[in-house]
């Protein structure tokens, strides 16, 4: 199931950690690490721009995904791009939100590149940070193929970070995941704020 690459699928489960800062002055509020530690991605956000648009970094810096929502959307909606670009052509995937009314938690629906009709998306996300986890599904069905779980730190409490645990199943695209991760926080956000 490689929707970015085949280099961001395992023949096993992988568990990833997210570690979201609450307040920072920087970019680079989300860090992504293995289950030893070692940095997979990081977003790149904007800091004071007009522009609503986040990259999915590797570590080395090199532009996997750029996540770009479409503000005139009733849906959220939002549209991903290989690399940094924008242009149609490198779109990898559009989420929406399943409706427009939506009380409590969101449900997401994906339609990758190749959809265009988008009539079924070909995944779905329930869940959402306050409930601190979220699933994953494959299509309109139940099968899971990643959940992400809240982990409580000290550091949680202390130095506001929010530390999260992602479980990706065998065979499925983490960087995709990781994607997904970072929209639905965005998505939390706003709907916080509002």
């Amino acid at each position: 199931m490689a929707i970015v690459s085949p280099n961001f699928c395992a023949p096993y489960p992988i568990e990833l950690g997210i570690v979201r800062k609450v307040m920072t002055i920087t970019d680079g509020n989300f860090t992504v690490t293995d289950a030893n530690g070692n940095l997979h991605f990081k977003v790149k956000e904007p800091l004071l721009s007009l522009s609503d648009k986040r990259v999915l970094m590797d570590a080395s810096d090199n532009p996997i995904l750029t996540l770009r929502e479409n503000r005139v959307s009733l849906h959220d909606r939002w549209q991903v791009f290989r690399g940094k670009s924008t242009s149609q052509s490198d779109l990898v995937y559009t989420l929406k939100r399943s409706s427009m009314i939506q009380i409590m938690k969101p449900k997401l629906d994906i339609f990758l590149a190749e959809n265009k009709e988008m009539k079924v998306c070909d995944f779905h996300v329930k869940g959402s940070w306050l409930d601190r986890s979220c699933v994953v599904y494959a299509g309109k069905s139940d099968v899971i193929v990643a959940q992400m779980h809240k982990k409580h730190t000290a550091q949680s409490i202390l130095i506001g970070k929010s530390n999260f645990s992602v479980t990706v199943y065998p065979n499925v695209d983490f960087a995709f995941i990781v994607s997904l991760i970072v929209i639905l926080d965005d998505i939390n956000k706003e709907d916080s704020e509002d």
